[in-house]
């Protein structure tokens, strides 16, 4: 039987992933920076992999902040992290690649895309909520108190 917690990140993973699979968002995505014309499309192209960029920043930070504890040996207190040297810089910079990231992801599949704004809101949605899940799937390694 599975833990409480994979349950819970189940609730993001089941749904991102068949949303991501009904829409077929990864055959878009990649079709959109396959296009190279000069057109939009080369806009597109370039949203594209930015929103890329974003998404592999945003998972960057995300495990930077995870494995925190065994990178310096002592665990951050997350609730004040604005106290915090380390989290103080970090937490601002992983809310503004989640926030930009997933915008120019949902508008780059809305406009680029044969989706429409609709269902490029709803893939971006997904494929952030099914990285999530994920992620959080990851175990947070523990630090030994002295």
């Amino acid at each position: 039987m599975p833990s409480r917690h994979t349950l819970r990140q189940l609730k993001f993973i089941v749904p991102g992933g068949l949303i991501c699979l009904y829409l077929g968002i990864h055959e878009e995505f990649w079709q959109i920076v396959g296009s190279v014309e000069r057109s939009p499309a080369g806009w597109g192209r370039t949203a594209a992999i930015s929103s890329l960029g974003l998404g592999i920043t945003t998972i960057a930070l995300f495990m930077y902040v995870l494995l925190t504890p065994w990178i310096q040996g002592v665990e951050p207190n997350y609730q004040s992290w604005r106290d915090s040297g380390l989290l103080s810089a970090v937490i601002p910079a992983l809310t503004a690649s989640i926030v930009v990231g997933w915008s120019l992801l949902a508008i780059t599949l809305g406009h680029y895309s044969g989706l429409g704004y609709l269902k490029g809101i709803a893939g971006a949605g997904a494929v952030y909520a099914l990285t999530f899940g994920l992620m959080g799937l990851i175990p947070a390694p523990r630090v030994r108190r002295r």
